[in-house]
């Protein structure tokens, strides 16, 4: 029997509030996580910085297929966890592997809180929602007193990884299809977030970390991406234009992260991570 995976709540996070969910994208699974444990490792460095109180009720935002959820339930496992996503592809593998979380299919634009959060954690996620500057504030305005709000944000886009996708849109027949997808770098400097939320806070810590990804196979880079951000554009194509899209991308990344000696690819990738307690740290100890 397939698990269940309950209707999201599609009330706006606030009063008036309102924020476009995810694209309608239709997410792979198996292609996302041809790099589970790279995909995983900043999961795990945002989650060891979460000190202090013990949350009662966590919800994941953005989990995906749980990846990172089963993580929050290995930590603290009389929590009450919430996994939210808009894929339900991505969720029915989610709950193969962790039973005991309420899974919740919703836009993460539309999600509302149920009750205030011990504990909202997002990692990879939020960066598909437009307008920060009311998205994260919202996020805070759904935290218990001594909430936390922990997420990490890609923040790769100037890389050729990504740069080479729009110039590959461009570049071609399939222009007028594709080129409305492209948008601006939708993560923001460090200091933005600090501006925005340090009012807001009773301790926050801000940083960024560069992962060197060591891939291997033929063209590792392609299939990352392919996983998450390049598949918005490959599924606007049929299949053979598709196909010719992926080979000139393809042909381009290759000169940006070639192909070593030893048989791998080097992938830098710049991530941004945000821990914020709403109380002061001292009354969470």
């Amino acid at each position: 029997m397939r698990p269940a995976v309950a209707p999201g709540n599609r009330r706006t996070m606030a009063a008036g509030t309102r924020i476009a969910g995810l694209p309608g994208m239709i997410w792979n699974p198996a292609q996302y996580l041809k790099f589970s444990q790279p995909r995983l490792q900043p999961a795990i460095d945002l989650l060891a910085r979460i000190s202090g109180c013990e949350p009662a009720r966590i919800y994941d935002l953005g989990c995906g297929a749980g990846d990172a959820t089963r993580l929050l339930a290995r930590r603290w496992p009389r929590a009450s966890i919430v996994g939210v996503d808009n894929s339900p592809a991505m969720l029915a593998q989610a709950a193969l592997q962790q039973p005991g979380v309420r899974w919740m299919q919703c836009h993460l634009g539309d999600w509302h809180a149920d009750q205030p959060a011990d504990l909202i954690y997002s990692n990879a996620a939020l960066h598909w929602l437009p307008d920060h500057r009311q998205l994260l504030p919202a996020l805070v305005r759904s935290l218990a007193p001594e909430g936390v709000l922990a997420l990490q944000m890609p923040r790769n886009f100037g890389a050729p990884s990504h740069t080479l996708i729009a110039e590959t849109v461009r570049s071609g027949p399939w222009r007028s299809k594709l080129e409305d997808l492209l948008r601006p770098t939708p993560v923001a400097v460090p200091e933005f977030y600090y501006a925005l939320l340090a009012p807001l806070a009773g301790g926050i810590e801000i940083w960024e970390t560069e992962y060197l990804h060591v891939l291997s196979g033929d063209d590792p880079v392609k299939e990352w991406t392919k996983g998450s951000w390049l598949a918005q554009f490959i599924e606007r194509l049929d299949v053979a234009e598709a196909g010719r899209f992926e080979q000139d991308y393809a042909r381009r990344l290759r000169s940006a992260y070639p192909h070593r000696a030893d048989g791998t690819t080097l992938f830098p990738f710049r991530r941004l991570f945000i821990v914020l307690s709403k109380a002061e740290p001292s009354r969470c100890t």
